[in-house]
């Protein structure tokens, strides 16, 4: 058997996983893009295993470890996708970046030392507590 069948094949699965991860927003997509990698990754292990003709199989070894690794990245990443689906309604890659909290979007421009529209003294490069809490209520809803 010639190297470069299973190589080339391995490679165009690899190529088709990693459009798969980077053009999807659906986030189960995403996951499904991830294991077609993985597999080409344990094509490309098995097929060097059996062209080096080893002993010890280590590639047949490390495709068995990396497909129980891949079994449980597609159990925990498919519990938390499905998760987020319950809270937010939806699975979109780009909609559930809303969800990272960020310190300087919660800063207010103000002046140091001066008083707000509440009559306390601001703390220089701080928001006010009052209105980050506002904001995070009106990012997450």
């Amino acid at each position: 058997m010639h190297l470069a069948y299973p190589a080339v094949l391995a490679a165009l699965l690899f190529c088709i996983g990693l459009y798969g991860v980077l053009a999807r927003r659906n986030a189960i997509l995403v996951l499904m893009s991830v294991e077609l990698m993985l597999n080409a990754v344990n094509l490309n292990l098995v097929a060097f295993d059996v062209w080096l003709r080893d002993t010890l199989h280590s590639g047949q070894a490390l495709t068995l470890f990396t497909i129980a690794i891949a079994a449980a990245e597609i159990g925990i990443g498919l519990a938390i996708v499905l998760a987020v689906y319950r809270n937010r309604g939806t699975s979109d890659i780009d909609r559930l970046r809303d969800t990272a909290e960020t310190d300087d979007a919660e800063k207010l421009p103000d002046s140091a030392g001066t008083d707000d529209a509440d009559g306390t003294e601001s703390t220089p490069g701080r928001a006010d507590e009052k209105t980050g809490k506002t904001k995070k209520a009106e990012a997450t809803t």
